[in-house]
């Protein structure tokens, strides 16, 4: 029996995991969060063999609460549901410990074989990313400006882009509003921009956030 931790801020979109993972004899959903914070506790409480989280959360966020558990529990196998599939948040996704990366646009049957797969302990990307993934480190040449940003940047770039304020990503991140200050000097320097509007416009662009 793989036992699964579900964390997504909708309880409808959990409720629809759980009644699709649970008609397999297989699966058993052993609990569900609809925050990153609840997710952590969950995780420490439960064990569970597979944790499937959303990226996209208030508060603490899925990114956010993927570094915590996998920085706690080494081998926590975690798989990473996002709304949008660009490359960028795949990346940087499986370079926080995620085993797997899974768009939520994919078949029912996707999050079954991921599921499946990662309790093996084996990574799963939907064969397009992956695809698109390989064709990216191909061609590695030629990267967009976004790349340069490290993860903490990244994650601070993303909500900002969305319309987070500098204290309430601090409260969220659990860090001062000076070192946010600091990672948005670093941000707008690396993709020379001069306001929020402007990383809004880039974020769009690269398909992080919706228009």
């Amino acid at each position: 029996m793989i036992r699964v931790l579900l964390v997504d801020d909708h309880a409808v979109v959990r409720m629809g995991f759980r009644l699709l993972l649970q008609a397999n004899a297989d699966l058993s959903v052993v609990g569900e969060a609809d925050s990153g914070e609840t997710a952590c506790q969950l995780y420490a409480e439960l064990s569970p063999d597979v944790v499937v989280m959303d990226l996209a959360m208030p508060g603490m966020g899925g990114l956010e609460a993927l570094r915590r558990i996998h920085a706690r529990h080494r081998d926590a196998k975690v798989l990473a549901l996002s709304a949008h599939d660009d490359l960028m948040h795949a990346r940087r996704t499986l370079q926080e410990g995620a085993l797997g990366f899974l768009s939520k646009r994919s078949a029912p049957e996707a999050l079954l074989e991921a599921v499946a797969t990662i309790a093996a302990g084996r990574r799963y990307i939907e064969p397009a990313l992956a695809q698109r993934l390989a064709h990216a480190e191909f061609d590695g040449g030629n990267k967009s400006p976004v790349e340069q940003l490290s993860e903490r940047e990244f994650e601070v770039f993303v909500r900002l882009a969305g319309g987070a304020t500098v204290q309430r990503i601090a409260q969220d991140l659990k860090l001062s509003a000076s070192t946010v200050g600091t990672h948005l000097y670093n941000i707008k320097q690396k993709l020379a921009v001069a306001n929020q509007s402007e990383l809004t416009l880039i974020a769009i662009r690269h398909g992080l956030i919706e228009a």
